[in-house]
C-alpha cells in the first residue's frame, strides 16, 4: 500500500552521482566525465551520472564476454539460474518503493503507476523467466532409426540492450530478464536522462547472485555511447526500444560491424476505433481517455488516435473532454496526482509544436495544448484533444509521445479499417463494439502487434508484445521473447 508520508521522506533523500556497474561493481567513466540528472518534477538537478565513453562500452563488454566465456553463468544449470532470478525479483519487489521514487524522481511517470508498471512489474518479469527457464526443452528430430538428431536452445552470447526513458524498468526487465534466463550475458545502456533506477537493479542482481561480469550497466550519450554498442564486434545481439530514426541507425552499425542481430521496438500511432455499437460507450471514453493521458502519453502503445463511428462522434468526444478535463495534473510524487510531468523540457516543446501545426492543417482543440503548473519549474501539459484531424495531417501521421489525442470521424467498417492501417505504424489497436464477428474481422484486417477489444492497455506477461510495418520486429514479454536470446544447434549423431 502506498503512503503520502514514505514517499515523501524518500523524496528528499539525496541521490550521490552515479557511476557505472560493470564487473560486479562500481566503476567511473574513464575520462570522469559527468553528466547532469535534471529531475521534470521541479527542473532542478537531481544528481548525476557517468557520462561514458566508447572506453566505457569496451570495458563493459569484455567484462560479459569474459563471464560467458568462463561459463560462470551460462553453465550453471538453468534450475540454479532459476533461483537466481526468483531472489531478484524478490529483492526488487522488498525494494519497490524506493525504486518507483528514485525512478519518479527521474523521469517524472505519476508514483501509483510507476509502482505498479515500473518496479512491481519488473519483479515479476524475472519472477516469471525465472521460473520458466528450466522448463524448456530440446527437440528429438524424427530420424532414421541409425541416426540421433538433436536440437538444443543454446545462449547467444553477449547481448547489448538499448532502453528508453519512460519506462526504464518495466522495458528493461523485459530483455534484461530473458536474456539472463537464457545463460546470456548482458550490456545495457539506459537511456540518459532516465537511468538511476537500472543502476539500482544492476546492484541488486549482484546481491541476488548474479555472478561480476554478467549483467553490466553504463550511462551515456546514445550518440557516443549507444553508437559504441551497436558497433562492437563482440555484442551478439542487440535489443532496443526507441525511436524508428534511431533504429535505422543501429540496423546500419549492425551491417557495419559484425551482422548482430537487431530486435526493434519502435514505437507507434496506435489507432483506437470505437464503433457506435460499443458495449458500453461511457466506459469506452473512460478507458479510452487513460489510454492516451496517463503517463501524460509516454506510452508506447497509447491510442493516440481515436477513430470514432460519425453518428456518435460529438457525444462520445464530449464525454472523453469531460474525462480528460477531470485528471489532476501535478506533481508525480502526491498520490492525488493522476498524471505526472511530461519527462523533459525538449519533449514538452515537441508537444506543445504539434498543437500549434495540427491547429494550423485546419484541427479543431477541445480542450488542453497548454503548459501548466510553470511556477513548479517542472514540465506539465494539459491532456490534448483535437478534433477533425484528416488522414493526411502530420498529427495523424506522427507519434508525438505525449498527452495530444487526435479524432478522426468514419462511416463504415471498411473506412475504419483503411484509417486504421493508414500510417507506417503498426504496435497497437483497440476496437470497441458488441458485434463479435467485427472484432474478429478488426483483429484480423488491423495491422498492430496487439488488437484490445473493448478495453485499452493492460495486457500482461502471458502474451507477446512487438511491432508491424515500422513499428519494428521481435517480440518482448511471454516465452515467444526466449526465442531472440537463444541459438538453434543441432546435433547429428551415427549410432
Amino acid at each position: 500500500m502506498l503512503n503520502q508520508a514514505t514517499i515523501d521522506a524518500l523524496r528528499h533523500l539525496p541521490v550521490p552521482p552515479q557511476a557505472h556497474f560493470i564487473g560486479g561493481r562500481r566503476t567511473p567513466a574513464l575520462d570522469g566525465g559527468l553528466l547532469d540528472v535534471v529531475s521534470p518534477i521541479d527542473g532542478r538537478v537531481l544528481t548525476q551520472i557517468a557520462d561514458g565513453s566508447a572506453g566505457d562500452v569496451d570495458a563493459a563488454v569484455a567484462a560479459a564476454r569474459a563471464a560467458f566465456e568462463d561459463g560462470r553463468w551460462c553453465r550453471m544449470a538453468p534450475a540454479a539460474r532459476k533461483k537466481v532470478l526468483m531472489r531478484l525479483g524478490d529483492l526488487i519487489e522488498a525494494n519497490a518503493l524506493e525504486l518507483s521514487v528514485l525512478g519518479v524522481r527521474d523521469n517524472g511517470t505519476e508514483i501509483a503507476m510507476a509502482y505498479k508498471a515500473e518496479a512491481l512489474s519488473a519483479a515479476g518479469t524475472f519472477r516469471y523467466y525465472g521460473e520458466a527457464i528450466d522448463k524448456v526443452y530440446g527437440q528429438i528430430a524424427p530420424t532414421a532409426e541409425n541416426v540421433l538428431g538433436l536440437v538444443h536452445h543454446a545462449p547467444v552470447g553477449v547481448v547489448g540492450a538499448i532502453v528508453p526513458w519512460n519506462f526504464p524498468l518495466m522495458i528493461g526487465s523485459w530483455k534484461v530478464a530473458p536474456a539472463l534466463a537464457a545463460g546470456n550475458s548482458v550490456v545495457l545502456k539506459p537511456g540518459e536522462t532516465a537511468s538511476l533506477t537500472l543502476l539500482r537493479i544492476a546492484e541488486l542482481a549482484s546481491e541476488a547472485g548474479v555472478p561480476d561480469g554478467v549483467f553490466n550497466v553504463f550511462t551515456g550519450r546514445g550518440a557516443t555511447v549507444g553508437e559504441a554498442l551497436a558497433l562492437h564486434m563482440d555484442v551478439d545481439i542487440l535489443a532496443f526500444t526507441g525511436s524508428g530514426a534511431t533504429g535505422r541507425r543501429l540496423l546500419e552499425y549492425a551491417a557495419r560491424s559484425n551482422l548482430k542481430r537487431c530486435y526493434l521496438e519502435l514505437g507507434g500511432k496506435s489507432p483506437n476505433v470505437v464503433f457506435s455499437d460499443a458495449p458500453d460507450l461511457a466506459e469506452a471514453a473512460k478507458v479510452s481517455a487513460a489510454g492516451i493521458f496517463r503517463n501524460s502519453g509516454q506510452v508506447c502503445v497509447a491510442g493516440s488516435r481515436l477513430l470514432v463511428q460519425e453518428d456518435i462522434a460529438e457525444d462520445f468526444v464530449a464525454e472523453l473532454t469531460r474525462h480528460a478535463e477531470a485528471f489532476r495534473v501535478g506533481d508525480p510524487l502526491d498520490l492525488g496526482s493522476q498524471i505526472g510531468a511530461v519527462h523533459s523540457e525538449t519533449q514538452l516543446a515537441a508537444n506543445l509544436d504539434f498543437v500549434r501545426a495540427a491547429e494550423t492543417e485546419g484541427a479543431e482543440r477541445r480542450t488542453g495544448g497548454e503548459r501548466i503548473l510553470t511556477e513548479t519549474g517542472g514540465t506539465y501539459m494539459q491532456p490534448t484533444i483535437l478534433a477533425g484531424v484528416k488522414e493526411g495531417d502530420r498529427l495523424f501521421q506522427n507519434e508525438v509521445f505525449g498527452p495530444v489525442l487526435s479524432v478522426t470521424t468514419f462511416g463504415d467498417e471498411d473506412e475504419a479499417v483503411r484509417l486504421a492501417n493508414g500510417t507506417a505504424f503498426g504496435l497497437a489497436a483497440g476496437v470497441w463494439t458488441s458485434n463479435l464477428s467485427r472484432a474478429h474481422r478488426m483483429i484480423g484486417r488491423i495491422r498492430a502487434g496487439v488488437v484490445h477489444v473493448n478495453t485499452y492497455g493492460g495486457s500482461d506477461l502471458t502474451v507477446p508484445l512487438g511491432g508491424h510495418k515500422q513499428s519494428g520486429n521481435g517480440h518482448d514479454k511471454s516465452l515467444h521473447a526466449l526465442e531472440k536470446y537463444t541459438d538453434l544447434k543441432t546435433a547429428w549423431i551415427q549410432l
